[in-house]
């Protein structure tokens, strides 16, 4: 937990998180291990139930997910700036019928960082994402909305039935149009991406794009000052 910083001092804010929402656990005692899984749900103050990473190796984590093991949490809160919280934990129950769950005792403390030296700025503006490809017509085109944005980068989503799709990291142009028949093309690159509650969330860097960015900005009327 050293890593963390900024202590939050109210403890639901930080934790109103939907069901889905992806976690990372990490156990240290009796062996090392770090797991991903997801949140069922939670009763503030009392406990947080989790699913069972993966029900079929359960006994692999036998030693582990047993009672009164202590765990770290972490996850990703997005926003204008991006958070990683975390907090200790140990676990309170392990339920193996009808369904596999984790039950954590409920944080008594959630430390936060702040992830992103550059302001984000909310927004819901329609994009696409385009291949580099050097003819027009073979560009794959992926339609979506930019949820945030920055003179760095962007957030990205779109909605999917494909809890296994990716988006590649690799080098692509995200296209807005600001109107009257007029495009914006920036060049970027896909630095990551992950599937929840139906949605692809894509992680964007722009390369020079602080021009780009600044004519988006004025023609969603947001003041800025790179």
């Amino acid at each position: 937990m050293e890593e963390m910083s900024s202590p939050s001092t109210n403890n639901a804010a930080y934790f109103e998180l939907m069901p889905g929402k992806a976690l990372d656990i990490q156990f240290s005692h009796p062996v090392n291990l770090r797991i991903k899984t997801s949140l069922i749900g939670y009763e503030v103050g009392k406990y947080i139930i989790l699913k069972h990473p993966e029900p079929t190796r359960m006994q692999s984590y036998k030693d582990v997910l047993v009672e009164g093991n202590v765990a770290i949490v972490r996850y990703i809160l997005e926003g204008t700036q991006g958070q990683c919280c975390a907090f200790k934990s140990s676990i309170k129950h392990v339920v193996k019928h009808p369904q596999k769950l984790i039950f954590l005792e409920f944080p008594q403390k959630i430390e936060n960082r702040e992830l992103r030296l550059h302001q984000r700025f909310v927004t819901h503006l329609p994009a696409n994402i385009l291949s580099i490809a050097e003819v027009d017509n073979d560009r794959t085109k992926i339609s979506g909305i930019i949820s945030d944005i920055s003179a760095k980068g962007c957030g990205f989503s779109f909605k999917s039935d494909n809890a296994k799709l990716k988006v590649n990291k690799t080098a692509v142009n995200i296209q807005v149009s600001l109107g009257n028949n007029k495009n914006i093309e920036i060049p970027a690159h896909v630095c990551n991406s992950r599937y929840e509650q139906g949605k692809i969330f894509v992680g964007i860097q722009f390369q020079d794009a602080e021009q780009q960015v600044k004519q988006i900005l004025e023609h969603l009327l947001i003041d800025n000052d790179f």
